[in-house]
């Protein structure tokens, strides 16, 4: 019976309103979307910078386009037993270079990559640079 009584009791006693404040209830009040606060900085004006040739060209260089340097020059071939020329497509950890590194076209890499593994099987280049000369 007390159990009920403490029920009711704290039911029937309201709740004590909270000081609201500034606050506003419900829903935020809307901002304007493009005049937004920038800070200190000041705002530049648009259209102010330089353009090159191309719009949006945001480099300091223009980047040269790669090339496969075999289908360039059709008198060079791929050989598994010419360990200089292959070099050139590895790293120094005897990493293969991937192909948008080097700029070699998918029918040359594929050629590149049994060359390399080829020397590799053959002593003509090393594996890991541990593998010493």
């Amino acid at each position: 019976m007390s159990e009920e009584v403490k029920t009711t009791a704290a039911a029937a006693a309201p709740r004590p309103q909270r000081p609201q404040g500034d606050r506003p209830q419900g829903d935020r009040p809307q901002r304007p979307q493009g005049d937004r606060p920038q800070g200190d900085r000041p705002r530049r004006p648009q259209g102010d910078r330089p353009q090159g040739d191309r719009a949006g060209a945001g480099g300091r260089f223009q980047r040269r386009r790669k090339f496969c340097k075999f289908c360039a020059d059709t008198t060079i071939s791929i050989d598994h037993k010419d360990p200089d020329m292959l070099r050139s497509f590895i790293t120094e950890r005897y990493k293969i270079l991937p192909s948008r590194v080097t700029g070699t076209c998918a029918k040359h890499q594929r050629f590149l990559t049994t060359a390399i593994k080829r020397a590799r099987i053959l002593a003509l280049l090393a594996f890991t640079p541990l593998h010493h000369d």
